[in-house]
């Protein structure tokens, strides 16, 4: 594995680690202000940060939402300059409308180099694993 891949394993292992504590300030800040996201779960594309802060606002305050654990598995990453996909196996638990409830998921998240050199997510997708 390269330096460039070890950093960028670095950066998806923060990020992981802050939404398996839902530690929503350090999850957060691991995605540029103008980050994509694209969920299964959603008839809808985030586009931006904040409108994925708010749609996690909505679900912890209606449906008592809560990430319990995650774990990352199958991990690859591939370069492409200043660009780095990151894809990986997830597995998550979470606490929704007072049930436990474990997903199985596939996950693809592209960061980017930022000016001062760290990479942030600036696309994630997410599809549930076959």
């Amino acid at each position: 594995m390269t330096e460039t891949e070890s950093t960028v394993l670095s950066a998806a292992d923060a990020l992981v680690s802050a939404f398996a504590r839902h530690d929503r300030d350090a999850y957060f800040a691991a995605f540029a202000p103008t980050a994509t996201f694209l969920f299964h779960n959603l008839d809808h594309m985030l586009e931006d940060r904040a409108a994925y802060e708010e749609e996690w606002a909505l679900w912890e305050s209606r449906d008592g939402f809560r990430v319990l654990g995650c774990r990352s598995t199958d991990r690859q990453i591939q370069l492409v300059g200043d660009v780095a996909i990151f894809t990986h196996a997830v597995e998550t638990d979470i606490s929704m409308g007072g049930e436990t409830m474990t997903n199985n998921e596939r996950e693809t998240i592209v960061f980017s180099r930022d000016p001062a050199g760290r990479w942030l997510g600036v696309h994630e997708h997410l599809s549930v694993r076959p």
